[in-house]
Order: C-alpha cells, then structure tokens, then sequence
C-alpha cells in the first residue's frame, strides 16, 4: 500500500457513462480516490449517497471524486443510475488499481477470512503525491473525512 508522500499509482480504467479516466486527468486538482467493496451493497450505499449529498461542497473545495471496485461497468451503470451519483465509479475488474494502492487483500468478517476489496480512500494532492489515507471510511461521515484529511495535510 503506498504511503503518505509516495506519488499516487497511475491509474486508468473505464467509467460508467462510457469512457475512460485515468489519474492524469486530474493533474493539478485534489482527488479522493475511494476503494468500496459492492455496488448497492448496505454499507457501499451509504458511503456513496454521502458523498452524492456532499459533492457541491466537496468540489467547492477544489475535490474531486473517484470510486474503485472491481464490480463491471454494468453493475456501475445500475448503482449510478439508481442513486444519482455524480462522479466516475471506475471499473477494476481486472484488480489492477486495487493491487496498486494495496486496497485489495485478506478481509475478516464474521470470524472468518476471504479475499476482498478494502474499504480505504487516499487523497491525492495537486501535485500528485498521497497527502492523507483514510484506512476506515465511516460511510456516513466520509466527505467530512475528506475535508479533515486534505486540511490535515496543508
């Protein structure tokens, strides 16, 4: 996983909508890059529509947006669609972004241990570096997390 200082890994994927994004595309901007396990899933859900209810504010704070799961573009086409969600939900189905921020591993749940996507956000600076990582998103509270982790870093 990289680290606080570490220039964020490239990535790149298609999005819903169509289309493709990649970390390039934000060069100069601040970016909350946020890995969520299932699309309309409970707690993915909620973490999603937070950030839905929050998006003005986060963007009038120079923030963009972007999701990662390894779900395909049609299931993110679905959950986009049915929450209205206004950012880029890329699809990693071949886990390659996942591996590269380490946002995808053993998970324990119930007493028991399976491979899976991790709940975690990095937020990346203008200049491209990692300024903050939230390693337990709180699903209800994470665009306040956002604000908090960028104004941590100035």
């Amino acid at each position: 996983m990289p680290e606080i200082g570490d220039p964020a890994p490239h990535f790149d994927g298609p999005v819903q909508g169509g289309g493709e994004i990649s970390l390039d595309d934000y060069a100069g901007k601040k970016v909350a890059l946020y890995f969520y396990p299932r699309d309309n899933t409970p707690g993915c859900t909620r973490q999603a529509c937070n950030l839905r209810d929050n998006f003005e504010m986060l963007r009038d704070h120079g923030i963009e947006i972007v999701g990662v799961s390894d779900d395909p573009i049609s299931k993110h086409e679905k959950f986009a669609d049915k929450h209205n969600l206004p950012f880029p939900l890329l699809a990693d189905t071949e886990k390659t972004v996942l591996f590269a921020y380490g946002a995808y591993g053993e998970k324990k749940m119930y007493g028991r241990s399976f491979l899976g996507t991790k709940r975690v956000t990095f937020l990346i600076g203008e200049n491209g570096m990692i300024e903050h990582i939230i390693k337990k998103p709180k699903v209800g509270e994470h665009a306040e997390q956002i604000l908090k982790g960028f104004s941590k870093a100035v």
